[in-house]
């Protein structure tokens, strides 16, 4: 967490979003550095979340107003309007499912333990994973388990998903985890890695449509900072890395002009700076820790200090 904090550069008397509260850990250390003209905003689609998340700011010895919002962060901008704010000294992000919701077996997002097979993050919403694996054709599982999961046997492991779903249909995590792996092949299975790792991250993507969202979110997080603003993303696999990664690139040099031009002609001025070069990484204390942390990766970029 202390490098997140350090990146954000928290001022005692800014104004902070938490795009994604969790359990609260990232929120409850900015709502700490706050003075009694700070302010915290924290938004989740999950509410079980926002209750976990709201005890433990709660427990913050903390004089700065805070406040928890039910919202999907794609939404950034109608939230902030909503709320009267006219912009943010940092945003920070923390994508994919929190180390919380997996342990929570009932919510579906987990594959060793026995659960329903529901992975929304806002279960008032949406459809369920249950949903995409009993009614997707095999094409359309074999797009996403290789697009959003990199799943080198995403044909082999559809193709058994359909095969099974034609007797039973698939009503558990545990069940729909032991077809994925006996659909692989023997060298497969003895990966480190969990063999429903990735299919499971595949259809929790779709499920939540968690990559236009995030999307979404890149194209208008830096409207809302403030000059001298920071915005903090961490991601979790290489599909989210490099939308932000991308999208920073492009913040800090808009340019589209060929590149055999004398001058720039094209108008697109730079709206600031990348701050990590390279994506920070867990140190070995912390993936001890959090073991969820070992494949995180936290990137920032600082707006202009001065408007154009």
């Amino acid at each position: 967490m202390q490098p997140v904090l350090d990146l954000m550069n928290v001022f005692a008397d800014g104004l902070y979003v938490d795009c994604t509260l969790g359990g609260g850990g990232h929120a409850a250390g900015l709502l700490s550095r706050l003075n009694s003209r700070g302010r915290l905003i924290a938004i989740d689609r999950d509410e079980d979340a926002m209750r976990a998340g709201s005890s433990r700011l709660a427990s913050v010895d903390s004089q700065a107003a805070w406040q928890v919002v039910h919202g999907n962060f794609a939404d950034l901008s109608q939230i902030m309007a909503q709320l009267g704010l006219d912009g943010a000294d940092g945003i920070l992000a923390d994508f994919g499912v929190s180390s919380w919701q997996f342990d929570q077996a009932g919510r579906g997002f987990g594959y060793r333990q026995e659960g329903p097979l529901d992975m929304r993050m806002d279960r008032d919403s949406g459809q369920t994973a249950a949903d995409v694996v009993n009614t997707y054709s095999e094409k359309e599982l074999t797009r996403i388990f290789r697009q959003y999961g990199e799943e080198r046997h995403a044909g082999k492991i559809a193709r058994a998903i359909v095969n099974r779903r034609a007797d039973t249909p698939f009503v558990t995590t545990t069940d729909l985890a032991e077809v994925v792996r006996q659909a692989m092949p023997a060298g497969s299975r003895q990966e480190a890695q969990h063999p429903a790792r990735r299919v499971f991250q595949a259809i929790r993507i779709e499920v939540n449509q968690e990559l236009d969202a995030i999307e979404q979110l890149l194209a208008v997080a830096p409207r809302w900072l403030r000059p001298g603003g920071r915005l903090c993303m961490i991601t979790f696999h290489s599909l989210e890395d490099r939308l932000v990664k991308e999208a920073f690139r492009k913040l800090e040099k808009p340019c589209t002009c060929p590149r055999d031009f004398p001058v720039c002609v094209c108008g697109q001025v730079a709206q600031g700076r990348v701050i990590t070069r390279k994506a920070i990484i867990a140190d070995e204390k912390e993936r001890q820790e959090n073991p969820r942390s070992r494949s995180a990766k936290l990137r920032c970029f600082e707006k202009n200090r001065q408007t154009a």
